[in-house]
């Protein structure tokens, strides 16, 4: 099995609703993303992906959908406020843990149709979440 893996940084606030720690309140994180993508063979090039069709295709969409954006519940009783005030967010059907965002990332990756293994959200320097089917 061959891989390559992509780091992707973004900054993001969320906040945890039904949460009793510091994380139930509005923060931020400068996150990073190690996004891993597998297979048997590599194409023509000897390649698993090219790192720059990683950049083109995940980073912008990261950059488009999530960063320096407030991830949010839809259900969360903030959101009318971001609404009212323009604020950027990006909504989610579930918590927005970082095992939840990893997983939104995985399945855009694999929506895509790219051969994405796992993907590995890093929220602190000493905190990551991975999701892989």
């Amino acid at each position: 099995m061959h891989r390559v893996t992509k780091d992707i940084r973004f900054c993001y606030g969320h906040r945890l609703m039904n949460y009793s720690g510091e994380c139930r309140h509005l923060h931020g994180h400068n996150g990073l993303i190690q996004i891993t993508f597998a297979t048997e063979g590599l194409d023509d090039l000897g390649m698993v992906m090219d790192f720059s069709e990683i950049k083109k295709i995940v980073k912008t969409w990261v950059d488009d959908n999530m960063d320096h954006k407030m991830l949010i519940s839809r259900d969360d009783p903030v959101l009318p406020y971001l609404k009212e005030a323009g604020e950027p967010y990006f909504l989610f059907d579930t918590n927005p843990t970082a095992e939840n965002i990893a997983r939104v990332i995985f399945d855009f990756a694999k929506g895509e149709g790219y051969p994405v293994e796992r993907v590995r959200l890093w929220e602190t320097d000493t905190a990551w979440a991975e999701y892989s089917e």
